[in-house]
């Protein structure tokens, strides 16, 4: 474990490598309520001074701290390489790289047809530089998940979460299924802004017993499966779940179970306290090679060098809209109804953040995992194509396109005579 690095936006007991759980360690308050020791909420409210107060950091004004390490393969190898130009244009792969190098960049990747044609860092950073993943770890929970399906410890998506979290037992969260915490149809409170203190969005984010609040105190505003509303504290619920589940700490989880079998380097993740829990739905920093080997697994279907990791059927679940939002699958977007710009929120409401799209995606069956600041990894399986740009928010001169990439990559890829060029997303 290391103590340092980054925030973004918004008791576990190790005993011979199983995870005992033990209860949350709370105090009767002076009026008789049960309350968290006097120490975690000093913390607290020192990380939530740090966030909105003003005081330097790397991404607003608090360090994650402290960090879990991840390990990956102790046996890495490159992804099989070729040249570019050849199955795409290079000029179409430099305009790319042009574009996303001007917005903050850190890596651009282009794989196709089995080879990746173009890696590029910018400025100090290299393969190895671990990179804020912010929602892409979204997608991480999504594999997490399946690969406990795959290994027995969860019967499927549609297995109630209160099998493990047992506490939801005779609740209004009884009945919120394994699938709702991939495809945010919890029911639990959307995803907002706010800075006071007593606020359960920021005690949820930013408490040291995060996991234990989310459990215990988060509202629900919906019956689980009635309503799409995006929120850290669903995906954050990931973390308790494996753990109940495999008995087996999330990130070592997700080292044994996620990167290694990918051949992939490892990393660091946030917890909410030394020994505490991960925070699974944002937070986890790897280099981005590994980001785009978790691309890749979806786009071979589950499958990583004939070995099946995923449940069959399991990725085109993660792409299966719900009818409360046509955009979104389990931790995935999709092209959906064409709009110019959208966000990750449900879309009947006003959204705090959107991004632009100038144009319809020139291939319909396109997917990508898309976190803050950009970091999106684009999947098509119709080119056999799977792009990747992570880094920093861009300038606000350049603002980000989140169709640039992939269209002109599509549009440079070199066709046979006779090949069609794929179907385009409809215009409306």
């Amino acid at each position: 474990m290391r103590v340092s690095v980054y925030l973004n936006g918004l008791w576990l007991v190790v005993c011979l490598g199983l995870v005992a759980f033990e209860p949350v360690p709370l105090y009767a308050a002076d009026d008789g309520s049960k309350a968290y020791p006097p120490e975690a909420e000093a913390l607290y409210l020192s990380r939530l001074e740090a966030l909105f107060g003003g005081r330097s950091g790397n991404i607003g004004g608090y360090s994650y701290d402290p960090l879990e390490d991840i390990a990956g393969t102790d046996s890495f190898q490159p992804l099989d390489s070729g040249p570019d130009g050849i199955t795409i244009r290079k000029a179409a792969i430099d305009t790319a790289e042009s574009f996303a190098g001007e917005r903050n960049s850190q890596a651009f990747m282009v794989w196709h047809k089995g080879k990746l044609i173009r890696e590029t860092y910018f400025e100090d950073n290299t393969a190895d530089t671990l990179v804020v993943g912010r929602s892409l770890a979204k997608p991480v929970t999504v594999i997490a998940i399946g690969r406990a399906i795959a290994e027995g410890y969860i019967g499927s998506l549609d297995q109630p979460i209160s099998d493990f979290i047992t506490e939801w037992k005779g609740t209004d969260r009884e009945n919120m299924l394994v699938r709702h915490v991939l495809d945010m149809r919890t029911g639990f409170l959307r995803q907002g802004m706010a800075r006071e203190a007593e606020s359960i969005l920021n005690r949820s984010y930013l408490h040291p017993h995060h996991a234990d609040i989310i459990i215990n105190e988060y509202p629900l505003t919906h019956k689980p499966g009635e309503r799409y509303a995006y929120s850290n504290a669903t995906s954050d619920m990931v973390a308790p779940l494996i753990e109940r589940a495999t008995g087996v700490r999330y990130s070592e989880w997700v080292s044994e179970q996620v990167l290694k079998p990918l051949g992939a380097k490892g990393g660091e993740v946030w917890l909410n306290r030394p020994g505490g829990t991960v925070h699974s739905g944002c937070c986890i920093m790897l280099p981005a090679d590994s980001f785009m080997r978790l691309g890749l697994l979806s786009y071979f279907e589950g499958l990583w060098d004939g070995k099946r990791l995923l449940p069959e059927g399991y990725v085109t679940e993660s792409k299966t809209v719900t009818p409360q939002n046509p955009y979104t699958g389990m931790g995935l977007y999709v092209p959906g109804p064409y709009v110019e710009r959208r966000g990750a929120g449900n879309p009947d409401i006003a959204n705090l953040q959107s991004t632009l799209h100038s144009e319809p995606y020139l291939a319909n069956d396109l997917y990508l995992y898309d976190g803050n600041s950009n970091q999106v990894v684009y999947i098509v399986p119709s080119q056999e194509l799977v792009i990747l740009r992570v880094g920093n928010a861009p300038p606000r001169d350049k603002p980000w396109d989140n169709v640039f990439l992939p269209n002109t990559i599509m549009r440079g890829i070199v066709r046979a005579p006779g090949e069609t060029a794929p179907t385009p997303q409809p215009a409306s």
